[in-house]
């Protein structure tokens, strides 16, 4: 499952122990980002499948907590 897969990204960045500009410049994969550019066209032309939808949910969680932390190790 791709979100797994993002999942994994985030955790292994955050078990490297980098610093607070590490954290304000991290991004996804090229393969997260076309994902998630892929289901939220699906949405916007109204042909998302549920499960779909469900991991869209998934990775805008993610996205939350990434900027949560960005917001932090900006304020350090």
């Amino acid at each position: 499952m791709a979100v797994a897969k993002a999942y994994e990204e985030i955790l292994d960045f955050i078990a490297e122990g980098r610093g607070p500009q590490a954290v304000s410049e991290f991004q996804p994969s090229d393969q997260t980002k076309g994902r998630v550019a892929f289901l939220v066209a699906r949405e916007k032309a109204g042909e998302i499948t549920g499960e779909e939808a469900r991991e869209l949910e998934s990775y805008l969680e993610l996205e939350h907590l990434v900027r949560l932390a960005k917001a932090r190790a900006y304020q350090r």
